[in-house]
């Protein structure tokens, strides 16, 4: 047999599988890297997702009667909406105050805004209430909308929106204005779109974007006195300073930045009280639902007013329109507010 015939009859009788051991052996261990790999970074991101939300749980405070027992709309749907109440009621009591929700004495919420969150999760809405408008406040005749919270904490000023826009509020956070400035500057600032040259706490605003670390960010949100429609103005630059906080949150070096994200979260999370439901893995489902969203998603409106007036007392108030009133409640519980802002006239 020539050397040619026998190296063929040794191939042939080699066994297949034999002779392509090397090439599986160097797939299935190429394969094993892979997924030793991802192993590793879906172990790194549960333990970092787990830091973040242990510190959330750990860090907010909790409203354990936010809600009112009786007397609530009824659910809407998938639609959710949160209150978000900003004042400075938290800080003041300390760490050692009163129970999370239960203003000091004499307290009263300067912001109040209702997150709508439709169910196609395609926007985030946020209708922002003037806080001297004059409305009723269950067990106390009406009132400005502010006085809820001095007189009855979260649970009032819930049951008051509720009564007012008759939509059940499935979610309630607090948030002292310190938190503005610390979520200002954990995200390395942020810039705002203003309509107005103006001077706030030896801060200097120019009409068009401004960008803010956290000390100039509190000043541009808490100043009315520089303006002809005081609160109005007031309301249009907090909305202003949500977009920009939420167009820096969602950007991709944000996101994308385990340090910046952490930091973010703890200086939030550092000055928030929340009703019990809405824990980090209730705000973690609601986050991954909107992960679709961009910057320009962010939607912000005021519930419409009717001018002013002066109750018996001397109390100058905001007229809410009653008509608007009831066609934004009407757009709130059937989940349609982008046609109710479409419809409305523009500035």
């Amino acid at each position: 047999m020539s050397e040619r015939r026998a190296a063929r009859a040794a191939a042939a009788a080699t066994p297949r599988g034999r002779r392509e051991r090397p090439f599986l052996v160097a797939l299935a261990a190429t394969l094993a890297a892979l997924s030793g790999v991802a192993t590793v970074l879906a172990v790194i991101a549960a333990v970092f997702v787990g830091g973040l939300a242990r510190s959330f749980d750990s860090r907010t405070d909790v409203i354990t009667d936010a809600f009112p027992a009786t007397d609530r709309p009824t659910p809407a749907g998938d639609a959710v909406d949160v209150l978000l109440v900003g004042s400075d009621s938290r800080a003041a009591r300390g760490p050692d105050g009163d129970p999370a929700g239960t203003p000091p004495a004499g307290g009263r919420s300067d912001a109040l805004v209702l997150a709508h969150v439709p169910a196609d999760r395609r926007h985030v809405y946020l209708v922002s209430i003037l806080r001297d408008s004059w409305v009723d406040v269950p067990g106390h005749g009406t009132a400005k909308i502010n006085a809820a919270y001095s007189w009855g904490g979260i649970p009032l000023t819930v049951q008051t929106v509720e009564r007012l826009l008759d939509v059940r509020i499935d979610h309630v956070a607090e948030i002292d204005f310190a938190g503005f400035e610390d979520m200002t500057d954990a995200l390395g600032g942020i810039t705002v779109q203003s309509g107005d040259d103006f001077t706030a706490q030896g801060y200097h605003f120019t009409k068009g974007p401004n960008h803010l670390d956290g000390a100039r960010a509190l000043a541009f949100v808490r100043d009315r006195y520089s303006f002809a429609d005081a609160d109005h103005t007031r309301v249009r630059n907090q909305q202003a300073f949500l977009r920009g906080v939420f167009r820096q949150a969602v950007s991709q070096g944000t996101l994308t930045d385990p340090r910046r994200l952490r930091d973010f979260v703890r200086a939030t999370s550092e000055h928030l009280a929340v009703d019990p439901g809405l824990d980090a893995a209730t705000v973690a489902r609601l986050g991954w639902s909107l992960r679709g969203l961009r910057a320009d998603d962010l939607v912000t409106c005021t519930m419409p007013t009717a001018g002013s007036g002066t109750s018996p007392d001397g109390q100058s108030y905001v007229v809410v329109d009653e008509h608007d009133r009831q066609s934004l409640s009407q757009a709130l519980r059937s989940d349609d507010l982008q046609h109710w802002i479409d419809a409305r006239p523009h500035p």
